[in-house]
């Protein structure tokens, strides 16, 4: 294995990095399996966006949405049998880290349709179809955490199914979702099932946040004449979504040592593990690896896309727990925001709307897609 790779630090602190990419050229080329070996890649992740950008326009499905095709399939079935064997080779590639690690890491994730965000019945029975299709126990079903979401969230965990909640953004909604996960576990014990083979993390997205209010922050600057008040805004720009990270991690802390927490753990529960989501910086004046840097910590999973692996195995500078340093400081960002007029629990919902729409969009744009190239592969 690769020595000169910055990642393979972070393992040594508790966080394990995932990839937040997939398509099947990955697989066929074996460039996952060099990523496993080489960089230390311990998961992957998949989500509409990424499923539109790896079949729109690739001959590489071809063969499968022909057969398809012949066997009479509506589009969703063709959809789902291409994303489905994506996700099972994935699984297969990850396996001996599922086994080797215990169930800790190996995991894909797969998410259900993303147009059935707000609905509690179809997003819970969606969720067991993956799972039960897929049929791979190292399969991670993705579930919106709207609020919605979070009762689908309890009743997937309580039917032994692993589950990836998705598009948290305020610290409130990571709160709700970790003890969703609970009643999902006590539940299957209060039923004599067993919970030690049941894996969850809460997907926890930065660089959203810091772009939408670092634009807040450059309105303010603008418009302000009191030199000292443009100061205080620009100490604040990029700063925002790792201090919210930080006070999730620090509620993650108190919350596992809880009573609830500690009853489910001596039966054999694993930790729900927060996940960064949504890494790759998209200011270029911040440093490219800064949701890496600031956020290692025990238990936790970093899932970066391809060029922030890269960029991280160059250059990440690895000093520790650095997620539950400067807490103080960082109750204070989030604090300075209602000083400066910006409503920080408003943005959230905002960007948890905007996010379900960044899941549709692409998800219904593939599906035209692939509408047109059955069309185009039909036989007259």
């Amino acid at each position: 294995m690769t020595t000169d790779n910055h990642i393979l630090e972070i393992e040594q602190y508790g966080q394990s990095i995932w990839m937040d990419n997939l398509s099947r050229d990955l697989i066929s080329t074996n460039a996952l399996e060099e990523l496993i070996q080489n960089r230390g890649i311990r998961g992957i992740t998949s989500n509409p966006a990424i499923f539109e950008k790896a079949i729109s326009g690739n001959v590489i499905y071809d063969t499968d949405i022909e057969a398809g095709i012949r066997a009479g399939k509506p589009v969703e079935e063709i959809y789902e049998s291409l994303t489905f064997d994506d996700i099972r080779n994935a699984c297969d590639a990850f396996r001996s880290i599922y086994v080797a690690s215990k169930g800790l890491d190996g995991y894909v994730s797969i998410e259900v349709p993303p147009t059935i965000a707000r609905d509690t019945e179809a997003t819970t029975r969606e969720a067991q179809r993956y799972y039960q299709a897929i049929a791979r126990e190292n399969v991670m079903i993705k579930i919106p955490g709207t609020p919605e979401g979070l009762p689908a969230v309890e009743a997937t965990i309580a039917a032994g199914i692993n589950v990836n909640v998705t598009l948290l953004f305020s610290v409130q909604s990571y709160v709700d979702t970790f003890w969703a996960y609970v009643r999902g576990l006590e539940k299957r014990v209060e039923a004599g099932e067993d919970i030690s083979n049941i894996s969850s993390v809460a997907s926890f997205f930065l660089s959203r946040i810091d772009v939408k209010v670092d634009k807040k922050l450059d309105t303010l600057i603008d418009v302000t004449d009191d030199n000292a008040v443009k100061d205080d805004l620009r100490q604040l720009r990029g700063k925002v979504a790792i201090a919210n990270a930080k006070i999730a991690y620090e509620k993650y802390k108190e919350m596992v040592q809880s009573d609830r927490w500690k009853a489910l753990e001596a039966k054999g529960a694993k930790v729900q593990r927060l996940l960064w989501a949504s890494t790759s910086t998209k200011d270029p004046s911040y440093s490219d690896v800064m949701y890496v840097d600031e956020l290692i910590g025990k238990d936790t999973v970093n899932t970066l896309p391809p060029d922030t692996i890269e960029a991280c195995a160059d250059h990440c500078h690895i000093e520790g727990d650095r997620v539950e340093m400067a807490l103080e400081e960082a109750h204070q960002i989030i604090d300075s925001l209602a000083k400066h007029g910006i409503d920080i629990d408003q943005v959230m919902d905002e960007l948890l709307i905007e996010g379900i729409d960044k899941f549709i969009k692409p998800f219904e744009s593939l599906m035209e897609s692939l509408t047109t190239k059955v069309k185009q592969l039909t036989p007259a």
